[in-house]
């Protein structure tokens, strides 16, 4: 039986990350990245997608925080293809809508090994969106972060904040409703016999 396990690691001139992830976990995790707010993120994004997460970060944050965040998105997307390995049984989609005081994200998912993003903001957050939640973190970067992510993770991902006031507020539940649609994405159901695709693999 495959153990849905991965460790990866990447070090480069500018970061030097690893990663350990379990899927079927309880949502503990151990996230050090140097930037507090997305340790935040992290850490809730283990929470909900009930996944075991640790992640070691080093990068080159006095330049700026985004090559932190978007190799760090690299590299749990290596991990989600590691860990997830053939993909026989599994449900395969996932969606789920994230209500957060006034911020209300919709997120639906496809581990579907084609890698897309598509990501929508209000246009209430639009002109603020480079503004810096604690200091190293501007809104943008969850965008930045999910294309990582899925692009080395060959996750279609659509993810709509359909309305928000707060920079805190829409990241938050962009995460969470990220981590609740992965949840339902990655179990398994008995009655799918091989890969749920018709073309017998998911590429």
């Amino acid at each position: 039986m495959h153990i849905r396990r991965a460790e990866i690691q990447r070090q480069t001139a500018e970061t030097k990350i690893a990663v350990e992830w379990s899927l079927d976990g309880r949502g503990e995790s151990k996230i050090a990245t140097g930037l507090p707010f997305f340790d935040h993120m992290l850490t809730l994004f283990a929470r909900h997608s009930l996944t075991n997460l640790i992640v070691a970060a080093e990068g080159d944050t006095e330049v700026d925080s985004h090559h932190t965040i978007e190799d760090t998105g690299l590299v749990l997307g290596q991990a989600l293809v590691q860990a997830v390995g053939d993909k026989q049984g599994l449900v395969r989609y996932g969606s789920f809508l994230l209500p957060m005081d006034e911020t209300l994200c919709r997120v639906a998912l496809d581990l579907s090994g084609r890698p897309f993003l598509e990501y929508h903001l209000p246009e209430s957050l639009q002109y603020q969106r480079f503004e810096r939640i604690g200091g190293h973190f501007p809104l943008q970067y969850v965008e930045e972060f999910l294309r990582a992510f899925c692009n080395e993770g060959g996750v279609t991902l659509h993810v709509d904040v359909l309305r928000s006031r707060d920079l805190h507020h829409a990241a938050e539940a962009v995460f969470k409703g990220v981590a609740r649609a992965l949840d339902a994405a990655l179990r398994k159901d008995p009655r799918v016999l091989g890969v749920p695709s018709t073309k017998g693999v998911l590429v």
